[in-house]
């Protein structure tokens, strides 16, 4: 779940985006493109743009829906159903990105794309990999730069690439609000006082994220105190109750019923601070993860639901719109779906 892209400058919003509030947050200019090869095409002449991996699949689906050919993951039906009708519909073609190309250089030729677009969080391996495929293809490729903070660059860099520069800026307007709402809750918070959060993934809940991952990204963002930082940086590991009996984080969250389940009923898990507080709590995995799966634009709704979690009683929050509002708001702007007051309840419950 890796990759980058280009150049762009993030300015603070002037008005407001629903259920975030009126930012003030901004950032100086931001080059988030981290490789390309070949010749790009002009904006206007990109008609059909293939996702090498998760995380462009989502970052394009809701950002030139279009001109996506096609799904690099396999969407459920349950996730399909809250997509837009054309999104619904794309079909699956494969990913080039991740652990092993799912799909042919052949077939690759055959569907031929103006445009191969990875995103994520760049390393030299990907860059490699893209490299290879360019050479291989002559087809141009475009990696871009993916974690949570470059949200809004990406999304103005790529819709630029695009031919959709208002979409993005639509869109990024709104990554901005939320990273603005997480920050001013934050800032307003003593670091002591923020909370130690444990992030269990898994039905048993025993994978998790290091220091620095991307997939607990939206956590420190959101001011929590990652438990599994003191275990070092990386990505994903695998840890033992005991550990996090140590830990004893103040929330849990995750994004797997099972593990909340269990957290919850066994009696192994009560002596944390988290289970007997009943601060546990299970984010929405439809149509993609709020935290993490894939690390993509997906999770800037996250950062809204968490804030609320970590903080609950917090002034920032006071004036919003409720949260199935704003999930509603989120998922017309970002999917081009319109979710009922009760299917929004239902996501939030767990129950869609």
């Amino acid at each position: 779940m890796k990759r980058r892209d280009s150049l762009c400058w993030l300015a603070g919003l002037a008005a407001g985006v629903p259920g975030l509030g009126t930012p003030a947050w901004s950032a100086g200019p931001v080059d988030v493109i981290a490789a390309r090869f070949g010749e790009l095409p002009t904006p206007e002449r990109v008609q059909r743009v293939f996702a090498a991996g998760a995380p462009a699949g989502v970052l394009l689906a809701v950002l030139a829906p279009s001109k996506m050919m096609g799904w690099p993951l396999q969407p459920s039906d349950a996730a399909r159903a809250m997509l837009a009708p054309a999104l619904r519909e794309l079909p699956f073609l494969g990913r080039l990105a991740g652990r092993g190309s799912t799909i042919p250089v052949e077939k690759l030729l055959q569907l031929r794309p103006d445009l191969i677009l990875d995103a994520g969080s760049a390393d030299a391996t990907y860059i490699s990999a893209a490299r290879a495929v360019h050479e291989q293809t002559g087809l141009p490729c475009v990696l871009t730069h993916g974690r949570l903070p470059e949200h809004a660059a990406q999304l103005r860099t790529v819709g630029r690439m695009l031919g959709e520069a208002q979409r993005a800026e639509q869109l990024a307007a709104y990554a901005e609000a939320a990273l603005a709402l997480a920050e001013r809750v934050v800032q307003a918070t003593p670091a002591a006082r923020r909370p130690r959060v444990y992030f269990g993934r898994s039905s048993d809940g025993l994978e998790t994220g290091l220091s620095g991952a991307i997939n607990v990204e939206v956590i420190e963002t959101c001011g929590g105190r990652n438990v599994a930082a003191v275990a070092g940086k990386g990505s994903l590991a695998r840890v033992s109750l005991e550990q996090i009996l140590a830990w004893d984080p103040e929330v849990i969250v995750t994004q797997d019923p099972a593990f909340a389940r269990l957290a919850l009923q066994d009696p192994a898990w009560k002596a944390i601070s988290a289970v007997r507080q009943g601060r546990v709590h299970c984010a929405p995995t439809l149509p993609f993860g709020w935290l993490d799966g894939p690390p993509s634009v997906n999770r800037l709704i996250g950062v809204r639901w968490l804030v609320e979690r970590l903080y609950p009683q917090h002034r920032a929050l006071q004036g919003l719109e409720p949260m199935a509002q704003a999930v509603q708001s989120f998922y017309r702007l970002f999917y081009g779906v319109e979710l009922s007051a009760p299917a929004a309840e239902r996501l939030l419950r767990g129950e869609a």
